[in-house]
């Protein structure tokens, strides 16, 4: 009886642990988010489909991509609305140039968004991926704005940078470290 209680036990405390982990770092992003100077990576919001896109695709025509879904046009305006309302300074949005991170970027409402071929899909474009990941580096190394550099990419980017697997939608708020590495600061998720 001892035993299965502490067996009882250890689980409950191993959901209370995972809970901690994914909500650890929200209060730390928010701030990094207000002090501005930081690079918020974002991925775009939910683009169903699985990875990558469908053979044949091309990222000058959006219909034969992935794109997002009602939910994902609905995710990335609420995530906007919270990010204004927060008093957020977005001063400059790159984007992947793929349709779903662009169309992200727009719904998001926060400014006028570039397309930056460093950020694009680096499972699809595996040939160029050490070129793609070292141009973003450079790209939040150079970065010395006063507000948020807003990046939306796609979750492999994101995981090549930070070592962090964004969920859809999720913004992963990082500083420059030493070496071009980009440092972690914290995570949000706001849909």
């Amino acid at each position: 009886m001892c035993r299965i209680r502490f067996a009882i036990f250890a689980i409950l405390l191993g959901f209370c642990t995972a809970a901690d982990i994914a909500g650890a770092g929200e209060a730390e992003a928010w701030t990094a988010l207000h002090a501005g100077r930081h690079v918020a990576l974002m991925r775009h919001a939910d683009a169903p489909g699985g990875a990558g896109d469908p053979p044949g695709f091309r990222v000058d025509d959006c219909a034969t991509q992935r794109n997002l879904s009602a939910k994902g046009r609905a995710d990335a305006a609420k995530v906007g609305a919270r990010l204004r309302s927060e008093g957020i300074a977005v001063e400059r949005i790159l984007s992947s140039p793929w349709c779903r991170c662009m169309d992200t970027a727009t719904l998001l409402e926060l400014g006028p968004v570039e397309a930056e071929p460093t950020f694009g899909n680096v499972v699809v474009l595996r040939d160029q991926r050490e070129s793609l990941i070292a141009g973003a580096r450079a790209v939040i190394d150079k970065w010395t704005g006063r507000g948020i550099l807003l990046v939306v990419t796609h979750g492999a980017n994101i995981g090549a940078l930070t070592g962090i697997s964004p969920a859809s939608g999720e913004i992963v708020v990082v500083r420059k470290g030493s070496g071009g590495s980009s440092e972690p600061v914290g995570r949000l998720l706001l849909d």
